[in-house]
């Protein structure tokens, strides 16, 4: 079912009016659908939790100050080349496109953009509808130039290409910015994130169009792990408090505090591996059926794929991109990449 309401801003001189905002409970972690599989993934034999679950309230503030760590070095790292390279990215991208960044969160990296690329509509989706619609107030707010829309969904799922571009009802057919910052896409299997790449290449044929993206690369596995688990343990914090979220969506009663959380980098696939590993014994009730955790057993929580610039290139121009640019930093932690449609 699609909801459609407006968020009324405050109205100035020469003030457009409104923010468009949607909702798709379609896909919505606490979905018909979502319920299932997140349950069928609790109970399967290797139980798993899909990293969409980390972002309700709780995990959206954990992850803020997770960000703000000094073992932490994406978020800044990928800020730092985004501000040293920023007219090369925007002579590559050009201004006045239409801006959709991908699980916005509080908007404040494409806000960052906003001056330079001038976009004529910005568009953020992302899955937390409160945290959401309190971000565009504010975009609103300071950028009246630029049209406004907000859309509740799971993006991964709406931009299907099989599934047609359910984010149509918020996004027009001129030249667009898909923006994908963060290194979200090595939460993606590799396989998947060709796939997923793809559905956005599929969404780029007007012209002028194409994907600015960060993406996380291999480096020192000590690095990598201090990254995913920190001294002060507020990973692990964010890790535990998905049981929370799991708690309220299918009425459980796990006892966060009853799994360790465990960070490891498998250098065979270039990626960190987040689990909860059970540290006693507990059996919980999922959708009627009982499901017993021994100890030392582990539940996935995340995957966190790293990549070579080389390899990652080479995934883009698997999806269709015609054209790629990449900018690095000094030391080669992070990448950002436009890949245009050509």
């Amino acid at each position: 079912m699609l909801i459609r309401q407006s968020a009324s801003r405050a109205m100035g001189a020469g003030d457009a009016g409104a923010i468009e905002f949607t909702v798709d409970t379609r896909d919505l972690p606490d979905s018909a659908t979502e319920r299932r599989l997140l349950a069928d993934g609790l109970v399967a034999e290797r139980a798993s939790i899909a990293p969409r679950y980390f972002y309700d309230a709780v995990g959206c503030a954990l992850f803020a100050a997770i960000c703000e760590l000094p073992e932490y070095y994406p978020t800044r790292t990928e800020a730092a080349i985004f501000e040293r390279h920023r007219r090369e990215i925007v002579a590559a991208i050009g201004t006045g496109r239409q801006l959709v960044d991908l699980g916005a969160g509080d908007c404040r990296k494409a806000e960052a953009w906003m001056a330079a690329l001038a976009p004529r509509r910005y568009v953020a989706v992302d899955v937390a509808a409160t945290e959401l619609e309190r971000a565009l107030e504010r975009v609103a707010s300071a950028h009246p130039a630029t049209a406004v829309a907000g859309i509740v969904t799971d993006f991964v799922r709406s931009l299907d290409a099989e599934r047609g571009l359910d984010l149509g009802l918020g996004v027009d057919d001129g030249p667009t910015t898909f923006f994908y910052p963060g290194s979200s896409i090595g939460n993606f299997l590799p396989d998947d994130a060709v796939g997923f790449l793809r559905a956005i290449r599929g969404h780029c044929d007007v012209p002028g169009s194409g994907l600015l993206i960060g993406v996380d690369t291999v480096k020192d596995a000590g690095r990598l792990r201090d990254a995913y688990d920190d001294a002060a343990g507020v990973t692990a914090a964010f890790n535990r408090n998905i049981l929370n979220h799991v708690n309220r969506v299918l009425a459980t009663h796990f006892d966060p505090a009853a799994f360790d959380h465990v960070a490891r980098y498998d250098t065979a696939h270039d990626r960190i591996e987040m689990h909860l590993e059970a540290c006693e014994v507990q059996t919980v009730s999922i959708e009627g059926v009982e499901r017993r955790f021994e100890f030392g057993e582990r539940i996935l929580t995340e995957y966190s794929y790293k990549y070579r610039p080389a390899t990652f290139i080479a995934m883009l121009t698997r999806a269709g991109f015609a054209t790629v640019r990449c900018w690095q930093d000094e030391r080669g932690d992070f990448a950002v990449y436009f890949a245009g449609a050509g």
